[in-house]
């Protein structure tokens, strides 16, 4: 069974912040050279500083990108390559979620979310995995959610590009297994991270704190299951016996359970934009690690 080499050069996506940030820490006592890859070149700066640090003789290469451009992603592929050599392990984090319901959401942040969370993903992805193939060697972790194995109304465009990855990423560990490539996917439910900062433009029903884990939590449960080559990794006692229900329940059930919270979202949506001019959809740019 192939096994990520964690030793070697990983890029991270979505590095600046919540679970991308988390998981840069805890790789970095087992990693060769870990490259951070966002838009927040600040932050960024300031997790390599910490990472050098902590581990002597950590090889930690920052890099700014944009991935929704395809010219920059390769140009920083190219550096990778020239600095550090070829990358082992590739960990998509990054992403983009919208609360609102669908036919009140602005289309420019249903485009992005497809743009960053599909074909963004998919495309990084298809420049590294086949120099794993070839070398006998890799890994990959995509970052999914819990939505990618349900759903949830006020996430419609969300909710549909997780199943993408969902589905995916289930083919593409069944493709590349043979040739020596781990591929996993992290199916987290909330995870406290900015999210909560800057969540909806208007007021949605709160979860209660028990129910979300931290991001060091996550990441944790990410690393660890990722390293044992499981296919689908779920962190949190909570979510794991939510996920069992869930696939448990029929669907007719689920949709009936969840019709009311569709008509109270809308509700409050729509009583927000009376209230005011704001927009009536809530973005969570780059704020995947929060529900993913």
């Amino acid at each position: 069974m192939a096994k990520p080499p964690l030793d070697g050069v990983i890029l991270i996506t979505g590095a600046s912040s919540g679970i991308g940030s988390e998981l840069a820490r805890q790789l970095a006592p087992r990693a060769k050279g870990l490259v951070l890859l966002a838009r927040r070149m600040e932050r960024l700066e300031q997790l390599a500083g910490e990472l050098r640090t902590r581990h002597q003789g950590l090889t930690v290469l920052v890099q700014s990108c944009d991935l929704l451009d395809r010219e920059a992603t390769d140009r920083a592929i190219d550096r990778i390559e020239s600095e550090l050599g070829a990358v082992d392990v590739l960990i998509n984090n990054a992403g983009l979620g919208d609360i609102s319901m669908f036919d009140l959401s602005a289309w420019k942040k249903n485009q992005r979310m497809l743009d960053l969370n599909v074909t963004a993903l998919t495309y990084l992805t298809h420049r590294l995995v086949p120099g794993m193939v070839e070398r006998g060697r890799g890994g990959v972790l995509q970052v999914s959610s819990g939505f990618g194995l349900s759903f949830m109304p006020g996430f419609a465009t969300y909710v549909g590009t997780k199943h993408y990855v969902t589905g995916f990423t289930e083919c593409l560990r069944l493709e590349v297994a043979s040739q020596g490539v781990a591929v996993s996917q992290l199916c987290p439910g909330p995870v406290r991270t900015e999210f909560e900062e800057v969540a909806a433009d208007f007021e949605t029903p709160k979860l209660p704190e028990f129910v979300g884990i931290s991001a060091e939590h996550c990441a944790r449960a990410a690393i660890a299951g990722f390293a044992r080559n499981k296919a689908i990794i779920i962190p949190g006692a909570l979510m794991k016996l939510g996920s069992t229900l869930s696939r448990l329940t029929p669907r007719f059930v689920m949709r009936l359970v969840y019709a009311p919270a569709a008509r109270r979202m809308r509700a409050m949506q729509l009583a927000a934009t009376k209230r005011s001019s704001a927009p009536t959809h809530g973005d969570f740019s780059n704020k995947i690690s929060t529900l993913n």
